[in-house]
């Protein structure tokens, strides 16, 4: 459990019966803020998607999906999403969603190679969401509004959950402050990634990291991403590469940055085809979605996912994202957490 941190004299601000009230408060009010904010339609999402089909997210391309055989379909094999970001973008397309409008919907998801700590879970419950942009939109200002906007909705449902519960008192800054990870790589060279992020965010208190995915100065990346989904590829108007990033908090109870939304605008079919070379992965264009996308028959699109479990956990104090979300841990874990006062679900 050597990942496991423990705040020193931890209590709950809420107990088990008031958290799970606020946890419901807060995904309500959330949801209708967000999608009031980048005007997003809920739609019904997938469980599970065929495998082959391209659609799964492949995350940085080395988690295993959970797969099991179809016994109605001959056996054919079905996957348990990793997140929806290819899929909303098919969506979109079937849906004849307009630019400037969206949709969003509660994603579920299984991750099972992911290393277990205070932020992250076996399960994974996020919003996706996805907007139809046009063409003049793919540009790094566009990029840096629709980020604002997410986190003036974030402010929001912070001030609205400290009126219900004034032990709850609002820590987040109220600007997010944009740094591309070539920048930050050059403001803190002789530290790791992760390192550069908690020193960014200490310092600025929300941030949004610019660039995930394409190679540094130093030949290496800020954190890995799938070649599919995000356009970290093509140059921007400061002559950095990347249209996608993450918004990161800093976090005072654990003492370090915690990542609440991944997003970015979303490859075009020059971006995909260049992408797909960079990671040697190019017998994904005959899948299906990649066909679909390299056809024109997918819209230009800006997407994300936000962490339903984690931003609750952010703004009710939280010390274990198992503390606003029902999951299954190590033994150790939980007797380490129980000794320590921190009561997971």
């Amino acid at each position: 459990m050597s990942k496991l941190i423990i705040p020193k004299d931890y209590t709950p601000a809420l107990d088990l019966q008031q958290t799970e009230l606020a946890i419901k408060k807060i995904k309500d009010f959330f949801l209708s803020t967000l999608s009031a904010e980048l005007r997003l339609r809920r739609v019904t999402a997938p469980l599970f998607v065929l495998k082959g089909l391209g659609l799964n997210d492949n995350l940085n391309g080395i988690e295993r999906p959970v797969t099991f055989p179809i016994k109605d379909m001959d056996e054919a094999e079905a996957e348990i999403v990793h997140s929806l970001a290819k899929w909303k973008r098919n969506t979109l397309a079937d849906y004849h969603v307009q630019p400037g409008r969206g949709i969003v919907t509660d994603m579920n998801a299984v991750r099972a190679d992911e290393e277990l700590d205070n932020l992250h879970s076996l399960y994974v419950d996020q919003w996706d969401w996805e907007r139809t942009i046009t063409v003049a939109d793919r540009q790094l200002d566009f990029l840096r509004s629709i980020v604002r906007r997410i986190y003036a909705s974030i402010l929001r449902t912070e001030y609205y959950l400290s009126e219900m519960y004034p032990q709850l008192t609002p820590f987040l800054p109220e600007d997010i402050f944009f740094i591309h990870s070539e920048e930050l790589r050059r403001l803190y060279p002789d530290l790791t990634p992760k390192e550069r992020e908690h020193a960014i965010c200490r310092e600025h208190g929300a941030v949004f990291i610019i660039g995930i995915g394409g190679k540094l100065g130093d030949g290496r990346e800020h954190d890995q991403r799938s070649p599919d989904y995000d356009d970290w590829s093509t140059p921007n108007a400061d002559g950095f590469e990347g249209l996608n990033g993450d918004l990161l908090v800093w976090y005072p109870l654990l003492e370090r940055s915690v990542e609440l939304s991944s997003m970015g605008i979303r490859v075009d079919a020059e971006a995909l085809e260049r992408q797909l070379v960079l990671q040697g992965m190019e017998e994904r264009r005959y899948l299906y979605f990649h066909q679909r996308l390299l056809a024109g028959e997918l819209p230009q699109s800006i997407g994300g996912g936000i962490g339903q479990s984690r931003l609750c956990m952010v703004l009710l104090h939280k010390a274990h994202v198992g503390e606003t979300q029902s999951s299954i841990w190590p033994d150790a874990m939980r007797r380490q957490c129980a000794a320590a006062g921190i009561p997971l679900i």
